[in-house]
């Protein structure tokens, strides 16, 4: 079978629809020229490789004939992933709310251009015949394409409106005089107290799901409401969410006890949630949050990592065509598999004494706690815990021989960051040199391979970088090394964050306005350039660009860098004060903005500043900064140039402020206390 042009493509995704009958382009300058040229209209696709609705609708549509036909015979066809091309499914989920007067979009995200890119319909999935209130696909496009033609006057007002539109959602001046102080901070706390369910955990979806994780919001209820946050990890932990046979949490659960999930993995929720459960373990000391952690690190590593390449982004929901097909069990497989001993446990722990869940078969799940099947069975707890165990090690072995979910082989700048803050977060939480080495080995790779001639790269696939990084890999990368740093201190990586600071500022800051524009400022020209700051499955830019350069500033002493996240708070600051349970990020941002954070370096040998630095890392403390810089490194900047001596100092800084050497661990305890 011949393929269209996507089969030369780097995405996993365009290339999953190589063989369509469609006449697909990439975006690009061909398809555009078309359009203009013939004055066709576009049909927009935008989704990603572990989509389940995208794969829907590919089977029912796009590999149809006749509808293949049709669509090649009105429209030009484009297909976009959102993963390689965020800048263009931010601006089109946009649209779509504009144009359905909704909240919601979601993929695939079908939209309808003018040749000129503006969109005049939108939706997400439609089925091939009516059904459930939607169109049938082909019926809506015979329907667009005649309203296209029969009413341009319409369809020009409809244009007009829309730019109009986009150019009044982004903040287009800073608030004058702004003064800040905490009360958006008190605000959010009230509003997510409100909206977390008190007994399941999770924010919304109380009484039917679906829930997300939501990690961000997370962090920010862990510092100032830990008990429902911590309710929340648990109830996720034990949920069906998590993978209980081989780690890992999916993207999100369908009902609201987090027992079936949407089984598509994806990286940027595993490495944000490696640190928040690392902070969870640093304020409880629960071993179920440590083996959350160990487990996700080596599912993250069994299948996810590109040898020392970095992390791969996503694995399918789907396996032989069926949702989910990878991760069930049926009652005899598990009994085929395990021991006696081994059954009686996984039978009440997991449920499988209990109807089965997942049409017909079991989706794992912790039912009983495992101390209340020890007392069932009258084994030791330990005894109880061996025997889980090793039958999660026998149905891991069983569950890797079968037809496995596709793989979304490209690696993304952003997501990798957020992978690299979580391990080098849980390493020095844990002291786990294993995991230091993986968060430095990836960050060396990013460093290396998506750098090309001064330029950050935000895809790497098939030894390639591609498309020119987007704020997220800025900040995203900036934020992951100041974690990193702190896990251990070197110089290339301190370096490595003043050239991404230095870059934000010149080709992504608006410095009379404020704020970060999503892509640079010689990226292609598109119907709007967007300023996003809502924490939505990733943190929002402008918030972690902010909190970022905050913290850079406190390390080496630049006040450039402190300014740039002054006037993006000032931009922002309706935000701030109408909807700050939105702005998780932005709001981590302005506490370190009201209330520094204190700034802890350590100098001299190495054996001893890493001692010390272990000694710090006993208690959940957000707002410490931790380098522990060993005597030898020289080429500092003057700020963290402290004398290095035969014996270990540290030095407390606040602001520009530091106070005297202090060369006792129990002075540097109580001057932290």
């Amino acid at each position: 079978m011949t393929t269209n042009r996507l089969g030369q493509e780097s995405s996993p995704y365009l290339r999953q629809h190589a063989r369509n009958p469609v006449d697909w382009y990439p975006w690009g300058a061909e398809a555009l020229e078309r359009a203009r040229r013939e004055n066709r209209p576009i049909l927009l696709s935008i989704g990603y490789s572990a989509c389940h609705w995208c794969h829907v609708m590919a089977h029912e549509s796009f590999e149809d004939p006749a509808t293949a036909a049709l669509m090649n015979r009105l429209y030009v066809n484009i297909k976009v992933d959102r993963e390689e091309r965020p800048d263009l499914d931010h601006l089109y989920q946009t649209t779509h709310r504009l144009l359905s007067e909704r909240s919601g979009g979601g993929w695939p995200l079908t939209v309808l251009l003018s040749p000129d890119q503006v969109p005049f319909f939108s939706g997400t999935y439609f089925p091939p015949t009516p059904r459930h209130g939607l169109p049938a696909f082909t019926d809506l496009l015979e329907r667009a394409e005649r309203i296209f033609r029969s009413q341009p006057q319409d369809i020009a007002h409809l244009a007009v409106q829309l730019r109009e539109a986009l150019e009044h959602i982004d903040p287009r001046a800073p608030a004058a005089g702004q003064e800040w102080d905490l009360e958006p901070v008190e605000s959010a706390v009230a509003a997510l107290r409100a909206q977390i369910d008190p007994i399941e955990g999770g924010i919304g979806g109380a009484r039917t799901g679906p829930k997300f994780p939501q990690p961000q919001r997370l962090s920010f209820g862990l510092r100032h409401m830990p008990e429902p946050v911590l309710l929340t990890l648990r109830k996720m932990a034990d949920g069906g969410i998590y993978d209980q046979v081989g780690g890992g949490f999916c993207r999100y659960s369908v009902d609201a006890h987090w027992t079936i999930p949407h089984f598509e993995k994806m990286l940027y929720d595993n490495g944000a949630l490696l640190a928040l459960y690392a902070d969870a373990w640093l304020l409880t000391g629960e071993a179920r949050f440590a083996q959350v952690i160990e487990q996700s690190i080596a599912w993250a590593v069994r299948e996810m990592r590109a040898g020392c390449r970095g992390f791969y982004s996503a694995l399918d929901a789907d396996a032989e065509g069926e949702e989910g097909r990878f991760y069930v069990w049926s009652r005899e497989e598990v009994t085929a598999i395990l021991g006696a001993d081994e059954l009686a446990v996984v039978r009440q722990h997991y449920g499988l004494d209990s109807p089965p869940n997942f049409e017909g078969r079991w989706h794992l799940r912790v039912a009983r706690p495992l101390d209340a099947v020890a007392r069932a069975l009258g084994r030791p707890p330990r005894e109880t815990d061996t025997l889980l165990q090793s039958a999660r090690v026998k149905l891991l072995r069983v569950r890797s021989a079968r037809v496995r979910p596709g793989l979304d082989d490209k690696i993304l700048t952003s997501w990798n960051a957020l992978m690299v803050h979580g391990l080098a977060r849980a390493a020095r939480v844990f002291g786990r040199a294993d995991w230091l080495a993986l968060a430095q080995g990836t960050t060396d790779f990013l460093r290396t391979d998506l750098v090309r001639d001064g330029r950050l790269y935000a895809t790497f696939q098939g030894g390639t970088a591609r498309h020119g990084a987007y704020l997220d890999d800025f900040a995203f990368l900036l934020d992951a090394l100041l974690e990193l740093m702190q896990a251990r201190f070197r110089l290339v990586d301190l370096e490595f964050a003043c050239a991404l600071a230095q870059t934000l500022l010149e080709r992504f800051e608006d410095p009379q306005a404020g704020g970060f524009f999503f892509t640079s400022h010689d990226h292609e020209a598109l119907l709007h350039r967007a300023k996003p700051v809502e924490d939505n499955a990733t943190p929002g830019g402008n918030g972690v660009a902010a909190f970022a350069l905050q913290r850079l500033a406190h390390v080496t002493g630049n006040p450039a860098y402190a300014a740039a996240a002054a006037r993006t708070l000032d931009l922002f600051h309706a935000y701030l004060r109408r909807v700050p349970h939105a702005v998780p990020s932005l709001l981590a941002a302005l506490e370190e903005h009201v209330t520094l954070p204190r700034l802890v370096v350590l100098r001299g040998p190495e054996p001893q500043v890493l001692a010390w630095q272990r000694a710090l890392e006993v208690r959940f403390d957000p707002h410490r900064i931790v380098l522990a810089i060993p005597g030898h490194v020289d080429g500092l900047p003057p700020f963290l140039s402290h004398p290095a001596t035969a014996e270990v100092a540290a030095y407390v800084c606040v602001g520009t402020r530091c106070q005297p050497a202090i060369a006792s661990l129990d002075e540097l305890h109580a001057a932290l206390a």
